[in-house]
């Protein structure tokens, strides 16, 4: 089932300009595994396409390791049927989204060889409906 949240203070919200330029400030490196996926564009990614991504991966892993998903898809998509005239208020939450910068980590792995993780990296990447690339932990002194 794709996430979504609990409870919302509003059950609409206001789509607002896309700042896919606007790199990320928090959520851009890797905190929780060792290796890690980056989005390189921003945009929004659908609840659906986070859990296909969560699928692809475990399916590949066969249960071996750890899978961090670093984003939640809080912000409700709403989309009027076609041919629809205009008025009649905003139209009904069709989806859930995360609003994601460029530079946001998106998934991690941790608990497997690097072959292994770049390889169901690649699987993730493939579902995302932007370009990522594949980021490992920089550990500090």
């Amino acid at each position: 089932m794709a996430n979504m949240p609990k409870r919302v203070k509003f059950r609409k919200q206001m789509r607002r300009a896309k700042k896919s330029h606007v790199k990320a400030s928090r959520g851009n490196y890797v905190a929780f595994g060792e290796y890690g996926i980056q989005s390189l564009e921003g945009g929004w990614l659908g609840a659906r396409q986070i859990e296909a991504g969560r699928i692809a991966a475990t399916h590949f892993l066969r249960r071996e390791g750890k899978i961090f998903i670093r984003v939640f898809p809080d912000k409700p998509i709403s989309k009027k049927p076609l041919e629809t005239r205009m008025g009649k208020g905003k139209a009904e939450t069709e989806y859930w989204a995360a609003v994601v910068r460029p530079g946001t980590i998106l998934f991690e792995i941790a608990g497997v060889p690097e072959g292994l993780a770049k390889e169901a990296l690649a699987r993730i990447a493939h579902k995302m409906p932007f370009k990522c690339r594949m980021v490992q932990r920089r550990h500090g002194v």
